[in-house]
């Protein structure tokens, strides 16, 4: 097998979901005019997707182990097309919501088994440049996203965006069934651990469904039963002879469980800052969805640069010293959003846009570097898996960060001008949150550094 013409397929893969998820932002207001949506049934549809995709993660992950990552790996290309064209046909905003969901489903299909290929492709002092790349393409996608996004809404309707990305799916699974040349199967003649399946999924339910319900007394209590169901899935799964999912990878292994941490923290605190910032540029500041997107491309094209290089370094330096100072970068900017006004100038918004993409490009290949490094290729689909499920868990509770702070102050009502102070109250609050989160998330990752921890290369 080539490894570049597979490295490419892999890339592609990894193209469709970030470009998705940041172009959508774009097509949000427009959305919620089509089907009279208020602002946090508005939020489901990012959320119902988070959801799907984290409870399904590491179950798919462990059936790939068991029947093969490739054949996981395409199918989870194929639905995510069929999903991305149904929602381009919803025609409601509930059916659009359920369609997101499925759509997850597709992408745990795909997050459990992309990391995991990568890694078994490329030996150790190449996987970071690897990483670097693929990340990367992530990050392009999440910089080409806006303005593609804003570009197509403009002028053809969001409906176009969903059938465009729908047909690109279908093309890369051609591709995946034509150049991986592989199954990887780790596992072959274990059985399925379904009940560790179930209260893994139960518990991953429960936490992210009770952020998006923050600030509601509900929401704790569903917050409440993920913790206890987690609790639960540990002590089962430490009895369980072929669990679903090895415990005690983290219990054993302090470098895969402190960089999981600190992945955690990180999308915690940058991943609604798109979703603000979106709302703040269009309703606060009137530019239209093509604007907008021109702007917030900026934080993702220097992502994408940064990643590269800072994939490359993982390779040669310690990756911790570089996955920490990122997070240190990405907090200075946090905290300059936390006072942004309706009428601060471009140019501030753009710095610290910028701050925001150099700090989370130098954390992002680094910290993923050091995650599948750390760790036997057994469990290359299990940290694969564990890495999207920190990052979806994280920005779960980042949008829930977000929604708690526009119910306290907008409620559930369609943002119009007279609502335009408590928007930007929610907006303080939020960024103000997840300034502080990354701060922590920084001196979670410093133990690293300070214990000079290298990967295994």
């Amino acid at each position: 097998m080539n490894k570049n013409t597979a490295l490419l397929v892999l890339c592609l893969a990894s193209f469709l979901v970030p470009f998705m998820g940041s172009a959508i932002n774009l097509s949000l207001p427009q959305i919620s005019e089509t089907f009279a949506m208020k602002a946090v049934s508005l939020s489901w549809i990012s959320t119902a997707y988070l959801i799907s995709t984290a409870v399904f993660q590491v179950p798919f992950a462990r059936l790939a182990d068991l029947v093969g990552r490739k054949k996981v790996f395409i199918a989870g290309l194929l639905l995510f097309g069929v999903s991305m064209l149904m929602c381009g046909f919803a025609t409601s905003g509930a059916a659009l919501i359920v369609l997101r969901a499925i759509s997850g489903l597709s992408c745990a299909m795909m997050f459990g088994t992309s990391m995991a290929i990568l890694t078994a492709i490329f030996p150790p002092k190449e996987r970071g440049k690897a990483i670097g790349i693929n990340t990367a393409v992530v990050y392009s996608a999440l910089a080409s996203g806006p303005y593609i996004g804003g570009l197509l809404t403009h002028h053809w309707g969001w409906q176009s965006l969903f059938f465009i990305v729908g047909i690109f799916g279908f093309i890369v699974a051609t591709g995946a069934f034509l150049f991986l040349k592989g199954e990887w199967i780790e596992s072959k003649g274990e059985r399925f651990d379904f009940v560790g399946s179930i209260i893994y999924a139960t518990g991953i339910f429960g936490l992210i469904f009770g952020f998006s319900k923050l600030p509601q007394i509900q929401a704790f209590l569903w917050i409440v039963a993920g913790i206890a169901a987690f609790f639960i899935f540990i002590i089962y799964e430490l009895k369980e002879e072929q669990p679903v999912f090895n415990v005690r990878i983290f219990s054993g292994n302090k470098i895969f469980s402190l960089s999981c941490i600190s992945a955690l923290i990180n999308y915690a605190c940058i991943s609604s800052t798109a979703f603000m910032l979106s709302l703040y540029l269009q309703y606060i500041r009137g530019f239209n969805s093509l604007h907008a997107g021109r702007i917030l491309i900026i934080q993702a094209f220097i992502q994408c640069i940064v990643t590269y290089y800072a994939g490359k370094l993982s390779d040669r330096i310690n990756p911790s010293f570089l996955a920490t100072s990122g997070m240190v970068i990405t907090a200075v900017g946090l905290i300059g959003l936390v006072f942004l006004t309706p009428d601060i100038s471009i140019t501030y918004i753009i710095v610290l846009i910028a701050l925001l993409g150099l700090g989370f490009g130098m954390f992002s290949s680094p910290n993923t570097n050091i995650i599948m490094s750390s760790v036997d290729k057994k469990y290359y689909g299990q940290a694969s898996a564990t890495i999207g499920t920190m990052r979806l868990t994280g920005q779960a509770f980042s949008m829930g960060i977000a929604m708690m702070a526009i119910s306290l102050y907008v409620g559930n009502r369609v943002i119009t001008s007279e609502l335009h102070p408590q928007f930007m109250h929610s907006l303080h609050v939020s960024f103000g949150i997840c300034a502080v989160l990354c701060l922590l998330g920084a001196y979670t990752s410093s133990f690293r550094v300070k214990k000079n921890v290298q990967i295994n290369l």
